[in-house]
């Protein structure tokens, strides 16, 4: 097996990893309240907070990590943040828990920004919409794994200290691999043999850059949909079926349309009138889903919904990839800003839609801010260049 696949698939089990290892965690709450000794839903969603706020610094301080640290030793930290999970299992008090939370959340924030300058380095201009699709299913593969495997090894180890220690001690494992296959690589022009070195493309010249503003939008709409399906959606009436069986077909369309996005991605040249198109489908099969009093019409919407909320990301995830002059540390800054922005976005919509279901005392009304926000992905496409478009392969690091 080549080295960059070995490569390729050590982050992408990483990844999973870590969304195997948050879930649980929310999975196995009420065990971990119990023997801290605390209670209330505020509590409860402290654990995910942290990890949410993690991501949102981490994503911004990655690029800055991977230039001082270089890609070998910066994926190296990552790994270990992650696998830093375990200290939970020794914490004496539920905030000390908490912070191992947080300390694991830092690292799955940098693997992800990760992901754009290693497939960059390593695979073809033709091989990378593959890479970027499989590596988009990463979180959903771990947080699949998690909802289907957490209750049986919870049951097997006998206690959730057991069950992090076990995952963890797995996130090590794919640590050591690592560091047997993995070398540092230029990140300015370097990454191409026949490029000169370039100047760094620091965070600074990101946050002047409008495209690093302008591309998170067409993330965001999907993020605030897909977390409000499971995290929103449940605790609002009305729907023609339970909404917990709109989000399980719903995340089981996401994988058909995750594997759709990367064959339209390889074979169809541009990129903008996929992410249009699907923004629209995926808004229009939303309301469907949401305003139907018809099981089996919401039925068909959320599989469509789900399915057209995942084709364009892989979409997404290589125009970056494909802008003049992009290079490894460039796209490092790029994807930071793109997840710590999307995420920040999200929060503030899930906020006000929270705010405005209270303030009408109508809950329904949050369903109308998510279906309002979604056609962020819409919108944003007018404004992204279009990087698309048949070259000539690129030589790139074996």
């Amino acid at each position: 097996m080549k080295k960059k696949n070995i490569i390729e698939i050590v982050i992408f089990i990483t990844y999973a990893l870590f969304a195997f290892s948050w879930v649980s965690g929310s999975m196995m709450s009420k065990s971990i309240m119990k023997d801290f000794d605390v209670q209330g839903v505020t509590a409860a969603t402290w654990s995910t907070n942290a990890i949410t706020i993690a991501k949102v610094i981490g994503n911004l301080l990655a690029a800055w990590v991977l230039i001082r640290l270089k890609p070998k030793k910066a994926f190296t930290l990552a790994s270990l943040l992650i696998a830093a999970g375990i200290s939970g299992v020794w914490a004496g008090t539920y905030p000390v828990y908490i912070l191992s939370r947080l300390v694991m959340g830092f690292g799955g924030a940098f693997v992800i920004v990760y992901f754009g300058p290693i497939v960059m380095n390593y695979f073809t201009v033709e091989e990378r919409p593959l890479i970027n699709g499989i590596n988009s299913i990463a979180f959903n593969t771990g947080n699949l794994a998690s909802l289907l495997c957490t209750g049986s090894l919870l049951s097997y180890f006998g206690s959730w200290q057991s069950v992090i220690m076990a995952v963890s001690g797995a996130s090590f494992v794919l640590l050591l691999v690592w560091l047997v296959v993995a070398e540092d690589f230029p990140l300015s022009g370097g990454a191409h043999r026949n490029l000169p070195e370039d100047k760094p493309y620091t965070l600074g010249d990101g946050l002047k850059d409008s495209f690093n503003w302008i591309l998170p939008f067409s993330y965001a709409g999907i993020l605030f949909a897909y977390i409000a399906i499971f995290g929103l959606f449940p605790l609002i009436p009305g729907f023609a079926v339970p909404a917990t069986n709109l989000s399980a077909l719903m995340i089981s369309a996401g994988m058909v349309g995750t594997v759709a996005g990367i064959v339209v991605t390889k074979k169809y040249p541009l990129r903008i009138p996929v992410i249009r198109f699907c923004g629209v489908a995926m808004t229009a099969c939303l309301a469907l889903m949401i305003l139907t009093k018809d099981p089996a019409l919401a039925y068909g919407a959320a599989f469509l919904a789900g399915f057209f909320m995942f084709l364009p990301i892989t979409a997404i995830m290589t125009v970056p990839q494909e802008l003049p002059g992009m290079t490894p540390g460039r796209v490092t800054v790029v994807f930071g800003m793109f997840w710590s922005i999307a995420y920040m976005v999200e929060t503030v919509w899930m906020y006000c839609a929270s705010i405005l279901a209270d303030l009408t005392k109508n809950p329904f009304v949050a369903v109308l801010v998510v279906l309002v926000c979604s056609i962020s992905t819409f919108v944003s496409s007018f404004y992204i260049p279009e990087t698309g478009k048949k070259r000539v392969a690129e030589t790139v690091l074996p």
